[in-house]
């Protein structure tokens, strides 16, 4: 058996490093088959010697966050234990250095993983940023915060969000109400990161002003949008035409970023996603770069990861198949 020791400066730290009911070592215990001992401000690893390593690296990888100001959650400390098991703790410094805006109930918005904060670096550096992931990566809600961020801070005069109207099983003529309202259900999840962002009130005034713009695709042709920061949501149920209009919509002193989830396509047999072919035709263009989110950068419930792996899994096996 080897043993290590870790001291853990302040007692408050050493409280959130443990979590209630000692959760957070417990899940360390589990995963790396290792037994930590607490005598006051010292911290005893024992197990066999690769398993203490690992076992210490996430205990260091954890209070790297609480050092930060991170409160701990089931989400970040599994985070933590996928990169000890990958070797890439020693990125985790990088994640979460940086406040992108505070909720209007006071919340700072950060990266939680390394593949937000590629994709938050990806937004600031181009114009044209394609975030492409699961479920759950947090896609909509940082190009949201993104957004509220460069509108807060005067870079652009306008927030305009956009996705398609595609009909998942329900026909737009049968829902109740004039158009705007057939259409508000599928905009739903963009209202609501909105509200989050600026509290409904502030939100509704900057929508009467014209200062923020939350409609269906097929809104945008024809025009030319200079100043804004355009955001298209679940991109992969636009049309490859549909995919061009939007693209060609750029103006002036804005920024764009798509997102959309490839594996969940919900355009009619025989069409071909936009989003997956704009990927493929922009790839090697100045100024426009692709991001690529997978199920570790899944920021919901546990089982979201473990739903998407299997879903892969399964994918593939019907791919060899």
């Amino acid at each position: 058996m080897f043993e290590q020791v870790i001291n853990v400066e302040r007692m408050e730290h050493a409280v959130s490093l443990f979590g209630s009911f000692d959760e957070n070592v417990k899940q360390i215990e589990k995963e790396f088959n290792v037994s930590i001992i607490s005598r006051g401000s010292e911290l005893k690893v024992v197990g066999d010697v690769e398993d203490v390593s690992k076992g210490v690296r996430a205990l260091n990888g954890l209070l790297t966050l609480i050092n930060k100001g991170e409160e701990l959650s089931e989400q970040n400390v599994r985070y933590v234990l996928s990169l000890v098991n990958e070797g890439s703790d020693d990125k985790l410094s990088s994640i979460s250095s940086d406040c992108i805006c505070i909720t209007s109930r006071g919340k700072p918005v950060k990266a939680k993983t390394l593949g937000q904060k590629k994709y938050i670096e990806a937004i600031k550096n181009n114009t044209i940023t394609i975030g492409v992931g699961p479920a759950g990566t947090g896609k909509t809600y940082l190009a949201v915060a993104m957004a509220v961020s460069a509108f807060r801070s005067k870079d652009v005069n306008r927030i305009v969000l956009t996705r398609p109207a595609v009909e998942a099983g329900e026909k737009l003529g049968f829902l109740p109400g004039d158009l705007q309202q057939k259409v508000d259900p599928y905009l739903r999840p963009l209202y609501d990161a909105l509200f989050d962002m600026l509290g409904s009130e502030n939100f509704q005034k900057n929508q009467e002003r014209g200062n923020i713009e939350v409609a269906p695709l097929a809104y945008m042709r024809g025009r030319t949008l200079d100043d804004s920061f355009i955001i298209l949501d679940e991109a992969q149920n636009t049309t490859a035409e549909q995919m061009k209009m939007f693209l060609t919509r750029l103006g002036f002193n804005s920024k764009m970023v798509v997102t959309g989830d490839i594996t969940q396509i919900d355009l009619p047999d025989g069409k071909r996603s936009g989003l997956v072919e704009a990927v493929k035709i922009l790839k090697n263009i100045d100024d426009i770069e692709t991001v690529r989110f997978n199920e570790k950068d899944v920021v919901r419930h546990r089982l979201v990861q473990s739903i998407i792996k299997a879903y892969e899994k399964h994918e593939e096996e019907k791919k060899r198949k």
